[in-house]
């Protein structure tokens, strides 16, 4: 069962990665990668970099 969970969780990882590629570029997917490995380092300067990045991007048009 865990290895049928870790597949479905890497498919799952790789599409979100591929949506926000496609929708939000190059930019999204560094502001992702930022935020993953601020959370995954327990570091509040990286997870904070990739969160106002994201959110930037999100909020680009509207501003």
């Amino acid at each position: 069962m865990p290895a049928a969970l870790a597949l479905v969780s890497a498919v799952f990882v790789i599409g979100f990665e591929q949506m926000v590629q496609s929708k939000y570029g190059a930019t999204g997917i560094i502001g992702l990668l930022l935020l993953t490995v601020g959370v995954k380092a327990k570091s509040p300067a990286f997870s904070s970099a990739g969160a106002v990045l994201l959110a930037l991007m999100l909020t680009g048009p509207a501003l």
